[in-house]
This record gives structure tokens, C-alpha cells and sequence, in this order.
């Protein structure tokens, strides 16, 4: 009898039982939770998403399709395989556009890196006054087709002010976008004068993560400016240097509106950058499968430029330890 009325066997399940319930509700809490903000940030990345997927993985698929077929909009694409890229491969139009702007490329890149790291370098060392950092930012607020219309206007052979300087000054009136020689530098310098300020502010950002405790010991141990700037800025700097350059490179191959207002092409095609080719292919020509060729072909070569760039300045490590 004592034996079959004995409780410790019956208050062992018991408390266990009352236990379970407990940890399984808390679970089911913070699982709540997790799910919670999970559909929070799912509702805020949808937006981006969305223009990511309707405007660039669609039309960059949709480009590379177009590429293997014959389309001019009025009539389905035909599938030609690789016909237009054996057209572009034996097409000298093309090749003398990729020229164009790889020279445009290598003015653009040259001229704005050296002339954004020097205003960058001297914003940081010698003053850190906002008013100015906007002052050298306000060419970047301007749209490019605006700049391009203002230029033109002051470079204009006959009625610019630039040329009535240069006349004034007793020197011949240079025609800097009617002629061969001139023309793509001056669009090159054109499209510097927009962007340097705000190249300059991001190496800027990136100058402003190195500490002034490096500096000071240099000048403790008698290094100077010119010293200190490649034995410690720009070792330090190149992480930040070579995203800039990535990103430079990549829009300086897409250079079009600037051409498009200024030059049109011309003179004799000497500025027949590989946008506006494309864009001439494509819109002046209907011949919207050839533009996606060339399309694509520029795609690969940034792609390949890209990686190059990434490895040779090994952008992802940092020499800040």
C-alpha cells in the first residue's frame, strides 16, 4: 500500500512536462521575432530589388539574347548565332571607336587622378573648411549635357570667350572641338573639370582614416611633406585610390553625353567614342542586334579591367595595420 501510494514517480513527469511548455514558448518567441524583422528588411530591400531586377539583370539578359540574333524593332529577332560578332570582329569602325576611347580613357583617368589627389591631399593638410570642400564639389551637381552646352559655348571658335582670350592674349583662335587633334582631349579635360571635385572628396574620406599619430612621428624624425606623402599616404591610401580608379575607369568607358553635345562624333569621327557608336548602331541605324554585340563586347572588356585593376592594386587589403 505505501509502496503503491508513493509520489515522487508521479511528480517527475509532472515537472518535466512543466518545463517543456516554457522553453518551447520562448523558442517560439525569438523565432517570432527573427521572422518579424525578417519580413521588415524584406520590405525594405524590395524596392532596390526590383529596380535591380527591371533594370539591369533584365535588360543586361535581354541585351545579351539580342546579341546572337538580327533585330531592327520592326520585325521579330531573327537567331543569327555569331554573325554580329564576326561583323564586329572585321568592322574597323569599331576598332577605331574603341581606340577613341581608350585614348579618351587614358587623358580622363590621368588628368583627374593626379589633379583629385593633390586638391584631396591639400584639403587634408591644410584646411578642413566644409565651405570649400562644397566649392570644389559644385562642378559635379551640373549634368553632363549642361556642362558639355556651357563648354561648347566658351570653347566655340568664333564667338567663345575662351578663344576671345586667347585672341586677345595675340595667339592664333584654337579650334578645340572642330579639330582632330584637339577634339578629344578637350572633351577628356571637359568631363575632369566636372568630376575632379568629387573624385577629390572621396580620396579625401579615405586620407581622413589615416592617423595623424603617423604623421607627427614623421615629422619628429625629420621627414618631409614630399616624403611623407609616399612613404605614408599613399601606401595607405591605395585600398581607397583603387576603388576610386575602379569606379573612374568604369564610367570613363561610357562616356556619350558629353560627345553627343559637343561634337556629335565628329570631326571625321575622331570622337566617335564606343557609346556613341553603339548608340548610332542601335537608334540611328536600327540595327539593334549589332549594338548589342558591341554591347556585350564592352561588358566583357570593363569586366576584364575590372579584375585586373582589383588584383594588381589589391584593393581588398590594407597596408593599415
Amino acid at each position: 500500500m505505501t509502496i503503491a501510494s508513493s509520489s515522487p514517480p508521479s511528480r517527475l513527469p509532472t515537472g518535466g512536462a512543466a518545463e517543456a511548455p516554457s522553453r518551447t514558448g520562448t523558442e517560439q518567441g525569438v523565432s517570432g521575432e527573427d521572422r518579424g524583422d525578417g519580413r521588415l528588411a524584406a520590405l525594405f530591400i524590395a524596392p532596390a530589388l526590383l529596380g535591380f531586377l527591371v533594370f539591369l539583370l533584365w535588360p543586361t539578359l535581354r541585351g545579351i539574347y539580342l546579341s546572337f540574333t538580327r533585330f531592327n524593332l520592326l520585325t521579330p529577332a531573327e537567331w543569327v548565332g555569331l554573325d554580329n560578332y564576326v561583323r564586329m570582329v572585321n568592322d574597323p569602325i569599331f576598332w577605331d571607336s574603341l581606340w577613341v576611347t581608350v585614348e579618351y580613357v587614358f587623358i580622363n583617368i590621368g588628368v583627374q587622378t593626379v589633379a583629385a589627389l593633390a586638391i584631396a591631399v591639400l584639403l587634408q593638410r591644410l584646411t578642413q573648411s566644409a565651405m570649400l570642400r562644397g566649392i570644389v564639389l559644385t562642378p559635379y551637381l551640373m549634368s553632363n549635357v549642361l556642362a558639355g552646352l556651357v563648354w561648347l559655348w566658351i570653347l566655340d571658335t568664333q564667338l567663345g570667350i575662351g578663344n576671345e582670350i586667347i585672341s586677345g592674349l595675340g595667339v592664333d583662335r584654337i579650334p578645340f572641338l572642330a579639330d582632330e587633334t584637339w577634339a578629344i582631349p578637350t572633351i577628356a579635360l571637359i568631363n575632369v573639370w566636372r568630376h575632379v571635385g568629387y573624385t577629390a572628396l572621396l580620396l579625401f574620406a579615405g586620407l581622413q582614416a589615416i592617423p595623424n599619430d603617423m604623421y607627427e612621428a614623421a615629422r619628429v624624425d625629420g621627414a618631409s611633406e614630399w616624403r611623407m606623402f609616399w612613404r605614408i599616404t599613399m601606401p595607405l591610401l591605395r585600398p581607397v585610390l583603387a576603388v576610386v580608379l575602379i569606379m573612374t575607369v568604369i564610367g570613363s568607358f561610357q562616356v556619350f553625353d558629353t560627345v553627343a553635345v559637343t561634337t556629335a562624333g565628329g570631326p571625321a569621327n575622331a570622337t566617335n567614342v564606343l557609346q556613341y557608336y553603339i548608340y548610332g548602331s542601335a537608334f540611328g541605324r536600327f540595327q539593334f542586334g549589332y549594338a548589342s554585340a558591341m554591347s556585350v563586347a564592352l561588358l566583357v572588356v570593363l569586366s576584364a579591367i575590372t579584375v585586373l585593376q582589383y588584383r594588381l592594386t589589391r584593393a581588398g587589403r590594407t597596408d593599415l595595420g
